[in-house]
């Protein structure tokens, strides 16, 4: 059974609604913003480095509000959310965008840059939802969108600590999504594919070990050119989301991402149906033992 995505309202006959958009200067967030703008919205732009959005500023006036922020920041997010809500008076969408990636095999990370990882694309859209729930609690509305990535659909050799990162993401947002729902907040994990954004200039590199040369150049030998498309294309797709009346948990950007999601899932499924017989054997439920509270052992 085929279905159609359910829409809402168009943008140009209903009020304006207010955006919070972490690394709004460049890429993805950049094109979110600017799409927001372009119909009428009104956006909080938090942003690292300052300057990025000024032709913005210039062509949508009041309509932009430009914040700087570190999302590694507790203390920080929670005071830049609560101006951007006392400037406009609500928020209505917050897109946790804010990301860095960093390459290297498992073993090459040292605890400084696997923590850096986890600091901005796990902890700093932790700090930002938890920032913003209060805001659209009182609302009795809201939609959080947490932007993952193909990343969180396997992990792969040199890419492990970014996965890592974004698997924990979805993990937190999904439990979140359920209990913000109880509130009237709606939460999707954005999943993108590959986009022209500044990521590749910024990642940063694990101090590589001679031990993985060779699986380096056999991945580098297997590589095939990138194909990766313009950001405002993530963003019109992102338009249609929050314009749905029922929008889903997870949404697919790309034709790449869409065909592994389904690829990966599929292979998952058979193989635990392969190992059914032992995955069931494993469990048997008894009542609690006697001495169940009194034991110490791990």
């Amino acid at each position: 059974m085929t279905t159609t995505p359910a829409t809402a309202t168009s943008s140009s006959s209903s009020a304006p609604r207010v955006w919070f958009v972490t690394g709004a200067g460049r890429g993805l967030g950049r094109a979110f913003t600017t799409a927001a703008l372009d119909r009428g919205d009104r956006v909080a732009a938090a942003v690292r480095t300052t300057g990025t959005l000024d032709d913005l500023a210039a062509e949508h006036g009041d309509r932009l509000l430009v914040l700087p922020l570190d999302v590694t920041d507790r203390e920080a997010v929670t005071a830049t959310v609560q101006r951007a809500a006392q400037h406009f008076g609500r928020l209505d969408i917050v897109v946790n965008n804010a990301g860095t990636m960093a390459l290297g095999m498992i073993e090459e990370f040292d605890e400084a840059a696997a923590r850096a990882q986890f600091d901005v694309n796990f902890f700093g859209a932790l700090w930002v939802s938890q920032a913003v729930l209060p805001v659209l609690r009182a609302q009795g509305s809201g939609h959080i969108l947490q932007i993952s990535s193909i990343g969180a659909l396997g992990g792969h050799p040199s890419t492990g600590l970014y996965s890592a990162s974004k698997f924990a993401l979805e993990g937190m947002s999904e439990a979140l999504a359920q209990e913000a729902a109880a509130f009237g907040i709606r939460l999707t994990i954005v999943e993108p594919g590959g986009y022209w954004t500044n990521i590749y200039k910024s990642m940063t590199m694990a101090e590589q070990l001679p031990a993985y040369d060779a699986l380096r150049a056999q991945l580098a030998e297997h590589a095939g050119e990138s194909n990766d498309s313009l950001p405002h294309l993530a963003a019109e797709a992102v338009l249609k989301l929050v314009d749905s009346d029922d929008p889903p948990l997870r949404l697919l950007l790309g034709s790449a991402v869409f065909d592994y999601a389904l690829d990966s899932t599929r292979r998952r499924a058979e193989a635990w149906e392969a190992w059914e017989e032992v995955s069931r054997a494993a469990e048997k439920a008894v009542p609690m033992p006697e001495d169940y509270l009194e034991t110490t052992d791990a």
